[in-house]
């Protein structure tokens, strides 16, 4: 792969690492912001990281807000391909479910249509195992599987992630675009600076031992460093173009998160023990971001990334790993207390 790439999101945290990887493939990168003010925050995250400091000069940014036309033609000028990464991610689901999913679903449409006006033709979606998961579905599951946001207990997040990616294939189709998304678990490992959203922030509550027991989930999880890399890579193999790739190099309890974080951290009151369900349910009343769990209370969401460690060649950073990584920044960083 060569040329401009547009990256939206370029301020999140998967989105830096994404464009860090590409950057330091010789890559030239063009970022979406909502606020022209982050780029120079995003600058300062990647600069201590580059192979070569005179990389930057191949970053360049541009503004575009996903509920706003205005700057998309713009921002598609000169450009070879799209990853389009920005999305919200929420730990406490909204009570209104739009505020979710009109941004996931109306900013993908924004974006591949302008793809599509500009004579863009590849695009690599960042969608999300939650388009791919449904509990009531106990085995594990694959890229041939979808949510049913339409589902009882499918919370907006689910909704937005599917609806969206919905959305992206029925474009690609019409448009001839040639489509591929990643569908990530929950993506963890080490950011790049402060400004890194909501994503770890499950792992900053266990650390800081603010629950006695945890809720029986179990989640697929990955390295947002291997989430980087899986979008790079479908961009340099045209024959991934019509597919989605699941990233996630396995499956844990949270019980087992703390058991992790408890062996990371010996000294600290970090909850290993599982909380029974109807205490969750019971707590849930009280804790919003105990409630989008209810469905899923005694599940382990298990998911095969066989496609993608077949068709890109990755081996995945261990689940523990990732969780590990995640951990020992936000305490080298002074973000975990006690």
């Amino acid at each position: 792969m060569s040329g401009l790439v547009l990256l939206t999101g370029a301020s999140g945290f998967i989105g830096k690492h994404i464009a860090l990887s590409a950057l330091n493939r010789g890559w030239t990168v063009r970022g979406t912001l909502r606020s022209p003010a982050r780029g120079d925050e995003v600058r300062a995250a990647l600069r201590p990281h580059l192979t070569d400091a005179a990389a930057l000069d191949r970053l360049g940014f541009v503004t575009a807000d996903l509920e706003q036309d205005t700057g998309w033609a713009d921002a598609m000028a000169g450009v070879v391909a799209v990853i389009h990464c920005a999305s919200p991610f929420p730990i406490t689901q909204p009570t209104d479910a739009e505020t979710l999913i009109r941004p996931a679903v109306q900013g993908t449409r924004r974006v591949l249509a302008a793809a599509a006006a500009a004579g863009v033709r590849r695009v690599v979606l960042t969608s999300s195992v939650a388009a791919v998961l449904d509990p009531r579905r106990q085995r594990v599951q694959d890229e041939t599987d979808w949510c049913d946001p339409a589902a009882p207990g499918v919370s907006p997040y689910e909704a937005s992630k599917t609806l969206a990616e919905r959305a992206a294939w029925d474009i690609a189709a019409a448009e001839g675009l040639e489509l591929t998304t990643i569908n990530p678990g929950f993506v963890l490992g080490p950011p790049l600076d402060r400004h890194f959203g909501s994503s770890l922030g499950l792992v900053q509550r266990i650390l800081q031992g603010r629950d006695p027991m945890l809720p029986p989930l179990g989640l697929p999880m990955v390295d947002v460093r291997d989430v980087a890399e899986l979008h790079l890579r479908a961009l340099d193999r045209p024959e991934t173009a019509g597919r989605r790739y699941i990233a996630a190099a396995g499956s844990m309890w949270l019980a087992d998160w703390g058991r992790v974080l408890k062996a990371e951290g010996p000294g600290r009151r970090i909850p290993t023990r599982t909380a029974p369900a109807w205490m969750v349910r019971l707590l849930a009343r009280f804790d919003p971001g105990l409630r989008v769990a209810l469905p899923k209370l005694g599940v382990l969401e298990q998911v095969s990334a066989a496609r993608a460690e077949r068709d890109m060649d990755l081996r995945f950073v261990p689940a523990d790993a990732a969780l590990r990584a995640a951990a020992r920044w936000l305490v080298d960083e002074g973000l975990v207390r006690g």
